[in-house]
C-alpha cells in the first residue's frame, strides 16, 4: 500500500507529535509513524519545564494538560556527607507564569497530544508502523518504507521527519552520522516509596564516590544512581545488598525501605550518550530532538528541547509545504535556529558533568556545589538556561 501526505515523520514522541498536531493546525497534511502499540514505556523524559508550559499556553492547552496526574517541583536543593542542604536553584524567581517543573508520565502527556492533534483532520497517527528504510529519487528522500500489522506500506512526502530517538533509523539510513561526546557516566533508575515527613523537592544527594539523584514524584521517589561510565556489571556483580546499602549510605532516610529493591529486574541502565548532527538535514528529509543532539539526562532537557525543535520546524515549514515549495534553505533555517540553543545547553550539561559529578565519582568533594550555595544567583542563572533556555519558541499561525 503506497500513501501521500505532505510530511511523514518517523516517530511518536514529544517532537513527532507536536510537529504533526502543529502542522496540520495549519493545513498541512502530516502522517506519524509510531512503532510501537502505545506510548507506555518506563522512564522514558517526563521533566516538562516552563518552555514547554508556555508553548501549551499558545495553543489554549494549559489547563487542560494540567488536569491530567502530574506533580510540580519549585525548589531544586543538594544534600552534602554533612547533612547539610542547600537551595541550589529556585525556580519561583523565572521570569515565566509557570515557575515550576511539571512531572508528569511521558505516556499521558502523549495520549494527551495526539487526542489534540486528532481533531484536525490533516493528522493521522498509525501505531505498529515500524519504519524500515527510506524512499530516495536522484538524492533526494521522496518517502519512508514501513512495515505494519499487514506487511510492507510506502508512503510518499514532500518532507520526511526524522524524530524516532538516539538510535534513529531514519537517521542512520538518510547517511547523517552524529558527533560524539563523552560522559563521564551512566544512571541506574530505580523506584522507592515516598513516605509522610520526606522532603518535597526534588534533590541531589552528594556522597564519597556517590552522587544519588532523587525526583519527587508524589508517592514514590524516582532515583537516579549515577555510576562510572561502563561500570554497570561490575556494580551488578557486587551483588543487590551492596547495592541497596551503598544507597542507604548516601541518603540514610532511605535506609528502611531499600529492601523494597526486591531484583535487579527493578534497575534499569540508562547509558548516557550527548551527540549532535553536524547538519540536520539532507534534501527532503530533516531530523530533530533526539534524532539531531542527543541530551545527557542532566537538567532533563531533552523533551523540553525536541518540542522547541518541534515549534520552529512547524513554524518555518508549515507554508512551503503547503505550497509545495519546499527547499532545502527552508530546512537549513531549521537547524540555525535550533543549533545555537542545543549547543549551548549541551556545553552546559558538559560543565556539570565534568565540575560535579566527576569529582563526586572520584571522591572529592564538587566545589561547584559549594560556590552556588554561597551565590545563589549562579543558581538562578542555571535554572534560568534549563527552564527557559535561550531562544524561547512560541508557536506562530
Amino acid at each position: 500500500m503506497t500513501t501521500s501526505v505532505d510530511c511523514a515523520v518517523a516517530g511518536g514522541g514529544p517532537a513527532g507529535i507536536l510537529l504533526g498536531l502543529l502542522l496540520a493546525r495549519r493545513g498541512v497534511r502530516v502522517l506519524v509513524l509510531e512503532k510501537h502499540a502505545d506510548f507506555l514505556r518506563d522512564f522514558r523524559g517526563d521533566t516538562i519545564h516552563p518552555s514547554t508550559l508556555e508553548i501549551m499556553d499558545d495553543l489554549g492547552l494549559t489547563d487542560r494538560l494540567l488536569q491530567l496526574p502530574h506533580h510540580t517541583v519549585s525548589h531544586i536543593e543538594f544534600g552534602f556527607g554533612d547533612g547539610e542542604r542547600a537551595t541550589v536553584a529556585d525556580l519561583t524567581r523565572l521570569a515565566s507564569r509557570h515557575r515550576y517543573v511539571a512531572f508528569m508520565p511521558q505516556w499521558d502527556l502523549l495520549e494527551f497530544l495526539s487526542t489534540e492533534a486528532a481533531r484536525y483532520p490533516g493528522f493521522e497517527l498509525r501505531r505498529c508502523a515500524e519504519v524500515t528504510g527510506l524512499v530516495e529519487e536522484g538524492g533526494v528522500v521522496r518517502g519512508l518504507r514501513y512495515r505494519g500489522p499487514e506487511g510492507e506500506h510506502e508512503v510518499r512526502a514532500r518532507l520526511v521527519v526524522g524524530a524516532d530517538g538516539r538510535r534513529s533509523r531514519v537517521r542512520t539510513a538518510a547517511g547523517l552520522v552524529p558527533q560524539q561526546s563523552s560522559p563521564p557516566m551512566d544512571v541506574l533508575w530505580f523506584r522507592l516509596s515516598r513516605r509522610p515527613g520526606d522532603a518535597g523537592a526534588t534533590f541531589g544527594q552528594v556522597g564519597a564516590g556517590s552522587f544519588l539523584v532523587l525526583l519527587n514524584r508524589g508517592d514514590f521517589w524516582q532515583l537516579g544512581y549515577v555510576i562510572p561510565k561502563g561500570s554497570d556489571p561490575e556494580v551488578r556483580r557486587a551483588g543487590l545488598p551492596g547495592f541497596r546499602r551503598r544507597v542507604a549510605e548516601i541518603a540514610p532516610f532511605l535506609a528502611g525501605r531499600v529492601d523494597e529493591i526486591e531484583s535487579w529486574d527493578q534497575v534499569h541502565l540508562l547509558t548516557v550518550e550527548a551527540n549532535r548532527l553536524r547538519r540536520w538535514y539532507r534534501p527532503g528529509l530533516l531530523c530533530i530532538g533526539d534524532a539531531a543532539h542527543a541530551m545527557s539526562p542532566v537538567g532533563g532537557v531533552g523533551i523540553n528541547l525536541a518540542i522547541q525543535d518541534a515549534v520552529a520546524a512547524a513554524n518555518l515549514l508549515a507554508v512551503p509545504l503547503v505550497s509545495g515549495a519546499l527547499t532545502d534553505a527552508d530546512l537549513a533555517a531549521v537547524q540555525r535556529r535550533r543549533e545555537l540553543p542545543t549547543r549551548v545547553v549541551q556545553l552546559f550539561q558538559a560543565q556539570v558533568q565534568r565540575l560535579l559529578l566527576r569529582p563526586a565519582l572520584a571522591g572529592a568533594p564538587p566545589r561547584a556545589l559549594r560556590l552556588l550555595r554561597r551565590v545563589p544567583r549562579l543558581g538562578d542563572a542555571a535554572a534560568h538556561l534549563i527552564a527557559l533556555g535561550i531562544r524561547r519558541a512560541h508557536v506562530e499561525g
